[in-house]
């Protein structure tokens, strides 16, 4: 994200940060004592729980959202077909089940009865073919068509050769019909992401004026209350809603981009959650002896990595993207720069979608770069200009890199753009090398394969590296075309292991969320995916009261 020197003086000792965060874990006693000495007005019964916001949502239409803070909220409001479980793997939700019919192209959705949107009106097939039709319809002006463009007739229906969608249709009053152009084993994935969430037609065509009831209603457990634009955001919760009604009855997203404003609020009292800790604050709440046991901690699927763009030399040769992983120590900055906050990364695939986890295959060992690119016909290295977003944190992490790669004599230089004229270059290939991360948009490791490597998506796309392999290429078609879970992760395997060998990128690690909550807050968990985060099961600690009250 500049030398050795100007890092160790950032870092002076040598010995890891303190370990040993207790992960969710509230100690009765501890939260008794910290009641005692702090008023809330929760306490009173409100059972509201007040939650930092970074940025004013730029919509909450679940068609239109691309941001992970619309997503989180967007979990709330609306739900989805299929939905995804500890083990993230698609299960039923709105489906009560379904079948697939032997050609791997055709989905036939059985809907559960009696499932009622915000504004009392039933759940039906109608409501679902309305929903993808609406994703796809250029007047909404989706930027995530692809998630239902393999419909048959998508394509068609997008361009205004077809007035429906062909591959859509119901089958009576609580089935949907949908055949795919191809089979694509994502498919049940993507049908639990934010964009294919499924919205109201009733209340659509009947919407008045006003921003709040005019807003898209869902089946979620908690409907949009008030939204007071760049202030706050109220949801309620759906008292019908079919899981149970939550034991929250309500969210107050307050709106605070400062961080240190945020902190400072939350420790106060006035804010109970904290989604995101940043890690200059981490080491003072992990000190913090009313907050360290309040810290939720999870590993998310990302993958954090300094992009080489394999068009342009030095990186159209192999050894030297090579060279660059042997010279850099990735758990040393994991560790001083990111407080252990992720796991050292072996591949591009985090673990928890079955990615590589085993011993690193290119180690720290900066005789073996000099080797290398010595090999490669540069003994005395070789000028690197490293692209990142302007951001406090990153150029801590790339002033590391720096440090370890000008030890190889590799001559290093960072330089800082602003967000969208980063992306632009990137996309552009113009960059030389570049700092970005990959965040799953569903929990499955083609999501970390196919857009990042396939040649089809070169540039803006997803492979930034501009990285080439036709047999990568075809292994990642037939991959997709695989119903049998267990062959289609051997497949990806060993796609990795194509990719790993061949080195477009440097993959640092997957970092982990850490969020922060006051200890009245309970059953809070830090899911994987946005989509899964619900809290219909987090509930505030009434003062004095120790026991979770029922569900409703």
């Amino acid at each position: 994200m500049a030398i050795l020197s100007s890092f160790a003086k950032k870092n002076k000792s040598l010995f890891p940060l303190p370990r040993g965060i207790r992960l969710a874990g509230i100690v009765v006693c501890m939260v008794l004592a910290v009641l005692g000495c702090r008023s809330r007005e929760a306490d009173n019964g409100s059972n509201l729980v007040r939650v930092r916001l970074k940025k004013n949502p730029a919509t909450l239409d679940p068609a239109r959202i691309v941001d992970l803070d619309g997503a989180r909220i967007a979990a709330k409001l609306y739900r989805g077909l299929v939905r995804f479980d500890e083990q993230l793997q698609p299960v039923p939700d709105l489906a009560e089940s379904w079948r697939i019919a032997e050609n791997g192209r055709t989905y036939v959705f059985t809907l559960r009865r009696g499932v009622l949107f915000h504004d009392g009106h039933e759940l039906t097939a109608d409501d679902v073919v309305f929903s993808f039709e609406r994703v796809l319809t250029p007047a909404t002006r989706s930027p995530r068509t692809w998630v239902l463009a393999g419909i048959a007739g998508a394509r068609q229906f997008m361009d205004g050769t077809a007035s429906s969608i062909a591959g859509l249709r119901t089958q009576g009053r609580y089935e949907v019909v949908i055949e795919l152009t191809e089979p694509s084993a994502p498919f049940l994935f993507f049908l639990g992401l934010t964009t294919a969430h499924i919205v109201s037609l009733q209340h659509h065509q009947t919407a008045g004026s006003d921003e709040v009831h005019s807003c898209l209603v869902g089946t979620g457990p908690f409907r949009l209350a008030r939204w007071q634009h760049n202030q706050y955001v109220v949801l309620e919760r759906h008292e019908a809603y079919y899981r149970g009604m939550p034991l929250l009855k309500g969210i107050r997203y307050e709106i605070i981009p400062e961080d240190f404003t945020a902190l400072v609020a939350f420790e106060k009292g006035d804010i109970d959650l904290l989604p995101e800790v940043t890690v200059a604050d981490y080491d003072r709440l992990a000190r913090d002896p009313l907050h360290r046991f309040s810290m939720v901690q999870q590993a998310a699927l990302n993958t954090y990595y300094l992009g080489l763009n394999c068009q342009q030399k030095p990186f159209t040769d192999v050894r030297v993207r090579r060279a660059l992983h042997y010279a850099l120590d990735k758990q040393k900055i994991l560790e001083k720069v990111l407080c252990n906050q992720g796991t050292q990364a072996h591949g591009p695939v985090p673990p928890l979608l079955c990615g590589t986890a085993g011993a690193e295959r290119y180690p720290y060992d900066p005789v073996k770069a000099r080797a290398l690119l010595h090999e490669a016909g540069y003994p005395h290295g070789f000028p690197l200009t490293i692209y990142q977003a302007a951001d406090g944190e990153t150029l801590d992490i790339l002033q590391a890199v720096q440090s370890y790669f000008n030890a190889v004599g590799i001559a290093t230089h960072i330089r800082q753009l602003e967000w969208s004229t980063f992306l632009d270059m990137v996309g552009r290939g113009d960059a030389q090398a570049f700092w970005l991360s990959w965040w799953a948009d569903y929990p499955d490791a083609e999501n970390f394969l196919f857009p990042l490597f396939h040649s089809k998506n070169w540039g803006p796309g997803g492979n930034r590296c501009r990285f080439r392999d036709p047999a990568v290429d075809t292994a990642l078609r037939e991959a997709v075309a695989t119903g049998d879970i267990l062959q289609r992760q051997a497949a990806y395997r060993t796609i990795e292991d194509q990719i790993i060998d061949a080195s477009p990128m440097v993959w640092c690690w997957h970092k982990s969320v850490t969020g922060v909550c006051q200890p009245w807050v309970q059953g809070l968990t830090l899911p994987a995916l946005p989509a899964m985060e619900t809290w219909e099961n987090v509930w505030i600690l009434p003062y004095k009261k120790e026991e979770p009250p029922g569900r409703g």
